[in-house]
């Protein structure tokens, strides 16, 4: 069902590159505890059409290599719900720590259609 390997995160290039050094923490990871994730690349335009549509672009999915991770990652449900076209029991990676660098494997961009809607990672 899930790759459970290579895992998604959505982030503006802005913050992805502002301290290239160090490890990549999102302020969610201080306020939720995690680095959110998807488990592919549909979920995560799913993801980014639900809560990204009025982020600072550029946009980037960036695909990580579960197992380079020092960070422990947890596969758990959506709470309270799924985003808008996930199917309800839909596990999502949640990374309980900073994302390392070298996990990254890809950096991609998100692209948008003329109604604003995200549509491919490229």
């Amino acid at each position: 069902m899930y790759n459970r390997i290579m895992i998604y995160h959505v982030v503006p290039l802005d913050e992805w590159s502002a301290d290239p050094d160090r490890p990549y923490a999102p302020a969610s990871l201080a306020e939720d505890g995690f680095v959110h994730c998807s488990p592919d690349e549909a979920t995560t335009l799913r993801v980014v059409n639900a809560f990204y549509r009025t982020a600072r672009r550029p946009l980037l999915a960036l695909v990580l290599d579960e197992r380079r991770l020092t960070a422990r990652c947890a596969w758990e449900a959506a709470a309270p719900a799924p985003p808008p076209g996930v199917a309800e029991g839909t596990l999502f990676p949640h990374v309980f720590g900073p994302i390392d660098r070298d996990a990254v494997t890809r950096v991609l961009e998100v692209r948008w259609d003329d109604d604003g809607l995200a549509t491919a990672l490229a």
